[in-house]
């Protein structure tokens, strides 16, 4: 076996790991695949034998990656047009019953996450998503380990203060979603808002390409009267119940194409966020559904 055969052996075993890693970082699929090209060209040149662990170091690569790449991101996202989401990623059922996971892509803990600066994002998934090591984090981000610990401590509190609220049962999930699909298919106003919960939040995100909602809709009322005056147009399209980013979702079809995807986030049996991505950038990888791992 060569050289790059077995560069490129250790790396597909590991490609699955990096593109979560790089993804939990960016929350853009396109830019994570963007990370492990670069990652891949950069692990190529590495002389194998000198590296005692090949997982460790190619994680470290990635996070570089991803890191210098979210801070371009950070420079992008201050002239996007409308609010920002994640770039949804279709994901198989089973990926909702690993509870660490599904919740670390999750679309709520992502927008959670987008509110700590590119160092203390890159530090909080290394550590309490992939349990890296402080020393190994902070090869990856070029900070001290004593530094790399302080980083921890702070993106965890800030994390924790503003990430959603407790596990979700599987039934839970599917009986808000079916009550969602139902009340949109028939048209029932008051059934719409039966099942958001009091405080519920409608981010819409249309990247300045697709007409979306500008700003935050907030409260059960607010967003039922929303999606009531979309009904008529939604009874047009086909709805496909199906999992994005972990998550009970409905992606929405006219014509066999792909025009909006709805994320729910249910808290307590009631839908407490609703995130619907419209960008047509950030819906041309539903195709098939993406392998992660931690």
């Amino acid at each position: 076996m060569t050289g790059t055969d077995r560069a490129t052996e250790v790396f597909v075993a590991h490609r699955n790991l990096l593109f979560t890693v790089a993804y939990e970082i960016l929350g853009s699929a396109a830019d994570a695949e963007d990370v492990l090209q670069e990652t891949w060209l950069r692990w190529v040149k590495v002389d194998l034998d000198t590296v005692q662990d090949h997982r460790a170091y190619l994680v470290r690569i990635a996070s570089r990656q991803a890191l210098q790449r979210l801070r371009t991101l950070g420079r992008r996202k201050e002239s996007y047009v409308g609010p920002w989401l994640p770039e949804p990623l279709l994901t198989a059922p089973d990926v909702s019953e690993d509870v660490e996971l599904a919740d670390s892509i999750s679309m709520a803990m992502l927008l959670v996450m987008e509110t700590l600066n590119p160092t203390e994002r890159a530090v909080f998934v290394l550590r309490e998503v992939f349990g890296l090591e402080y020393d190994e984090i902070a090869a990856a981000v070029d900070k001290k380990p004593d530094a790399v610990r302080q980083i921890a401590h702070r993106a965890r509190s800030h994390v924790a203060a503003r990430r959603p609220r407790g596990v979700v049962s599987a039934d839970q999930t599917r009986h808000a979603l079916e009550a969602f699909q139902r009340a949109v298919n028939t048209g029932d106003l008051q059934g719409l808002v039966d099942i958001l919960a009091p405080d519920v939040v409608f981010l819409g995100d249309g990247g300045g390409v697709v007409q979306a909602v500008q700003r935050p809709i907030v409260g059960a009322d607010k967003v039922g009267r929303l999606l009531a005056l979309g009904i008529a147009r939604l009874a047009e399209g086909s709805f496909e119940t199906t999992h994005i980013n972990g998550q009970p979702a409905l992606i929405l079809r006219f014509a066999d194409e792909v025009d909006t995807v709805t994320v729910l986030h249910v808290e307590d049996g009631k839908i407490a966020g609703l995130y619907a991505v419209r960008n047509p950038a950030k819906l041309s990888r539903l195709t098939e559904e993406t392998p992660l791992t931690r």
